[in-house]
């Protein structure tokens, strides 16, 4: 394994959004199931009220006032109840195909997090065999385990610098260490190095 390497963090996708909307998509629906159906109620008893009041009236003409006057609240209502019911039933309907689609996207979601952590997982095993092999060649190339440690943090792209941070040496220090490392291995500097690891295993243009 490389030196102060960890494993590949897991990154779980979150959809604290979609765990919200589908509350207040819920909350929603609750109240429309609640008030819509009793205002259409309301409006109804309204229309029997206004039929029953003009059937036990016997109006002896249709052309009076109050007939009118009832007759238009009648209307009224009863559109109003016509008109709620239509938008409490598209409204349920919209909540329905939203529902469905959040719960999609929420598949969909998890899905991509588990291929995500198959991935992390083949990525994880891959470089830990990758680094047994690195460190095989460091065996045959007789380099001390300090030797070892600087060469793996030069494989990784860091500087003298910031592997005298990272080791706790001085930068002089470190830079002794890199010489070492080339005179034993026969080669010419950081980009050689990685080069020597790294080359076989980027594919190629065309492939």
């Amino acid at each position: 394994m490389l030196p102060n390497e960890s494993a590949l963090p897991a990154k779980p996708l979150q959809t604290p959004s979609t765990v919200t909307a589908v509350e207040e998509n819920d909350l929603a629906d609750d109240g429309t199931r609640r008030l819509v159906p009793l205002l259409i109620v309301v409006l109804a008893l309204v229309v029997v009220g206004g039929v029953t009041d003009l059937v036990l009236d016997a109006p002896t003409t249709w052309r009076s006032l109050h007939v009118a006057f009832e007759v238009g609240i009648i209307l009224v209502s009863l559109g109003f109840a016509v008109i709620l019911w239509r938008g409490w039933w598209n409204t349920a309907r919209d909540l329905n195909r939203t529902r469905v689609a959040l719960a999609a996207s929420t598949r969909s979601l998890a899905e991509r997090q588990a291929e995500q952590e198959t991935w992390r997982l083949r990525a994880e095993k891959e470089r830990a065999g990758f680094g047994r092999a690195i460190d095989v060649q460091f065996g045959e190339w007789g380099l001390t385990p300090t030797e070892r440690e600087v060469a793996f943090l030069l494989l990784q792209g860091h500087g003298h610098k910031q592997i005298a941070a990272k080791t706790g040496r001085g930068e002089r220090t470190v830079r002794q260490h890199a010489v070492s490392i080339y005179q034993k291995s026969g080669i010419g500097g950081r980009s050689e190095l990685a080069a020597f690891f790294l080359q076989d295993l980027l594919p190629r243009p065309g492939d």
